[in-house]
């Protein structure tokens, strides 16, 4: 029987932790060879396009997503899992719900694993759908103490901060420019549709780490050269991905391109992380393909047991 999943049934079946696990092992399968995720492709169909991811975790299943962008209101988002074995359509996610948690998962990680072991702090620019996740997905991995929100609307970062506060009960709160929410903080969040760098790296305390999840390419950028120039530890979840991108990603540049690490490679060892207190570390996020299909596993396998 095939599962169908909406995004209320994402939503009440995949909490934090759940999905920052899967998303690690995700990271580990893809640095290990065992999940092939190769780059996104689109297709041109004017007025807009459409969007596939695919994945396959060898032996056990592969999957796609689509997105278009289109601009509707309504979400065409698609996740597909199927049985390697049989072919099957083992479940299918229809929505935004799937998508936003795993690139917060994949935050999650990558907080996890590069920043301070004590960090409590953070600062958050952009208060939509990926900054919230950002930070459901951090307060997982550590005990934040304060959340401080910056976006363009006020009436927004106020309800950003009142949501913290009632959902994950961590004080927060609204803040009137971008400096004032990252300044001193032990973790930065960028999740923006700003195409300008919407964060100065002198704003930035020794120590902190920064996930950028916004617009990362050359000319069209929520950070700019200054942060790379800043970080002592560079990451991203998709080496491959990071490098397809048109226009190209500023992290694969020269300078930056030989300073730039598998977040998977962090994890399994075979690279360094963090070093010392005082490094900056900043994770770009490419959204790692597989993913998607990667968390659809993992809530099937949940929502078997409880249907």
């Amino acid at each position: 029987m095939t599962l169908l999943f909406s995004d209320d049934d994402v939503a009440a079946a995949l909490d934090a932790p759940l999905t920052v696990d899967a998303m690690r092992n995700a990271l580990l399968a893809a640095y290990q060879g065992r999940l092939i995720a190769p780059p996104r492709v689109s297709a041109s169909l004017g007025g807009g396009r459409m969007v596939l991811t695919a994945g396959h975790l060898t032996g056990e299943w592969y999957g796609f997503r689509s997105y278009d962008t289109f601009g509707h209101r309504e979400s065409g988002q698609l996740v597909v899992l199927h049985d390697a074995g049989t072919g099957a359509v083992r479940a299918i996610a229809v929505g935004e719900e799937l998508g936003s948690r795993r690139t917060g998962g994949l935050g999650g990680v990558a907080v996890d694993a590069p920043a301070r072991p004590d960090a409590a702090t953070l600062g958050v620019v952009g208060s939509g759908r990926q900054a919230w996740t950002q930070v459901w997905a951090a307060a997982a991995v550590r005990p934040l103490r304060e959340v401080t929100v910056h976006s363009r609307s006020a009436a927004n970062r106020e309800a950003f901060a009142a949501r913290v506060r009632a959902e994950l009960g961590v004080p927060a709160r609204a803040v009137g420019s971008a400096t004032a929410a990252v300044t001193g903080r032990d973790l930065v969040v960028l999740a923006t549709t700003s195409r300008t760098p919407v964060l100065d790296a002198r704003d930035l305390a020794p120590g902190t780490h920064v996930n950028t999840v916004g617009f990362k390419q050359r000319h069209r950028a929520e950070f700019g050269a200054d942060l790379l120039d800043a970080a002592d530890v560079l990451v991203t979840d998709s080496p491959a991905q990071a490098a397809a991108y048109d226009p190209p990603m500023l992290a694969v540049l020269p300078p930056y391109a030989e300073r730039l690490r598998d977040l998977g490679a962090v994890l399994a060892g075979a690279v360094p992380g963090r070093t010392g207190a005082d490094q900056i570390s900043v994770f770009c996020s490419t959204g790692l393909a597989g993913t998607e299909v990667f968390l659809l596993d993992r809530l099937a396998r949940v929502g078997a047991r409880t249907r």
